[in-house]
């Protein structure tokens, strides 16, 4: 567990913008087989993360998802790390935060996302 979060991370990142509806998010989710995307505030910025989990939170209370935005919902100041970031650190991160989801930046760009369950693949698949 000491290789670096770049080997396992998830290049292609589907991000959504703060000032997207709820209903946007929805159909971005469905569009990329999402469970969770971070949000962003410009090309540069992440300011949350918000998961499917969020969205069955949110429907639960029968609010309207055209009215309510990412910024509104998501979850912020989010775990960031360079890609050289080792996975025992990341997964350290993670369990004292109690957060399932890692943005991965590289010269204040997205550079990827893992996620718990990317983690715990890399466990059992390791030798």
């Amino acid at each position: 567990m000491n290789r670096p979060i770049s080997t396992l991370m998830q290049h292609q990142v589907t991000v959504v913008d703060m000032d997207d509806t709820i209903a946007r998010v929805e159909s971005v989710f469905a569009s990329n087989a999402l469970s969770w995307a971070p949000v962003m505030d410009g090309p540069q910025t992440v300011v949350g993360v918000i998961s499917a989990v969020d969205l069955l939170q949110f429907h639960a209370q029968e609010r309207d998802a055209n009215r309510v935005h990412a910024w509104q919902l998501c979850t912020y100041k989010p775990i960031m790390v360079s890609p050289d970031t080792p996975l025992h650190e990341v997964a350290r991160q993670m369990v004292a935060r109690r957060i399932h989801h890692v943005v991965v930046m590289q010269a204040e760009r997205v550079a990827g996302v893992v996620s718990s369950l990317d983690l715990l693949q890399a466990l059992l698949l390791s030798p």
